[in-house]
């Protein structure tokens, strides 16, 4: 059986390169040979021990690759096509698809509710930090890549564009909006950039990180303010002559940010909640204005699927957005421990890293 290196999780602490079989290739599966990958900050969490993931699994969910082996049912698709698959890979018939939440695919079971049913890559089957990668349901989930991009700049489209983006389309962010993005990682970068896209005419980031700052004046942000020099929302509400933010888009996932997100908003505003939390939100009663305050939270998962993917690489060819600047280091798939161990520890003002296979 042929054999290909992939990034496996072992234990708590311990990503490590191993060989594993290629994937058998199913009627509507595609094989995808990978030829750019990253590391997600959900991967760390996976690294840590914070998420739970099968002992053995190859991690990883942004692949931009080349087919290398269709299924046989697959139509619409070449062997050889350049191409990416979403983070989130909906089946396109659950119950949760039809409803339009491509992204909760396979979340309704009859024991409960389970979150994150469309994300399965590095989750509930193998990821792509590997030399291969088997996408399912493929005439789902498989979009190919326009003429003339690069890997690198289609590089953020599978996950961190997509989210960033959905933080601002959840948000219902409107022409001549004012709004916060807390948090300039790159999903919160993204979000900054999606929220330029859709009509805001005021964008303010908050971060302390003066890489993160300077590239999120770089993507859209017009003022930066920063957490460590005194109360966020306090800093906001004065540049916004006490009017507050018509939406506030949270990118980090903690009590702070979440809270101070909320302080933020004008009244009627929108809390667009990205961050992944992971122990119980406490909502203050007057930031909340004990409920009278017209406010809106809403979340939003990775939207994925071959339309958000074909959407999002428009963008990118339009030249309306680049993220490429936001690729500060690059590995070969051998480096990748060297590769988790700096994004990890985020030295050396990493953003992201591009991981050629």
């Amino acid at each position: 059986m042929s054999k290909m290196k992939a990034a496996v999780f072992v234990e708590p602490g311990r990503i490590v390169l191993e060989s594993k079989p290629i994937p058998d290739v199913g009627p509507l599966d595609a094989l995808l040979r990978v030829t750019t990958t990253t590391i997600c900050g959900t991967d760390v969490h996976i690294l840590r021990g914070e998420y739970p993931v099968a002992k053995g699994l190859t991690i990883g969910h942004e692949p931009v690759g080349v087919i290398e082996k269709l299924g046989s049912a697959v139509s619409g698709y070449e062997e050889g096509q350049r191409v990416i698959a979403g983070a989130i890979t909906p089946s396109g018939h659950s119950n949760a698809c039809l409803c339009g939440q491509h992204s909760q695919d396979g979340a309704g079971t009859p024991h409960g509710f389970r979150p994150l049913g469309g994300w399965r890559f590095g989750n509930t089957i193998d990821g792509c930090q590997a030399e291969y990668v088997l996408v399912p349901d493929a005439m789902t989930n498989l979009a190919a890549v326009p003429e003339g991009l690069t890997d690198e700049q289609v590089l953020m489209c599978p996950d961190i564009m997509s989210t960033g983006f959905a933080g601002a389309e959840s948000g219902g962010v409107k022409i001549g909006d004012t709004v916060a993005v807390f948090a300039q990682g790159p999903i919160g970068l993204c979000a900054a950039a999606g929220a330029r896209l859709m009509g805001a005419t005021r964008i303010i980031a908050v971060d302390t990180v003066p890489e993160r700052l300077k590239m999120s004046r770089f993507l859209g942000a017009d003022e930066v303010v920063d957490f460590k020099s005194g109360d966020p929302a306090k800093t906001i509400r004065e540049l916004t002559d006490g009017r507050g933010v018509d939406v506030a888009i949270e990118a980090l996932g903690t009590q702070g940010t979440f809270e101070s997100a909320l302080r933020s908003l004008r009244p009627g505003g929108t809390l667009s909640s990205l961050g992944v939390y992971s122990s119980d939100l406490r909502i203050p009663l007057d930031a909340f204005a004990a409920g009278l305050g017209d406010n809106r939270i809403v979340t939003s998962l990775c939207p994925g699927g071959k339309e958000r993917m074909r959407r999002l690489m428009s963008v990118i060819a339009s030249g309306r957005v680049d993220l490429k600047p936001m690729v500060t280091h690059r590995f070969t798939l051998d480096q990748i421990e060297e590769a988790y161990d700096l994004f990890a520890h985020q030295r050396d003002g990493v953003l992201k890293v591009a991981i050629a296979a």
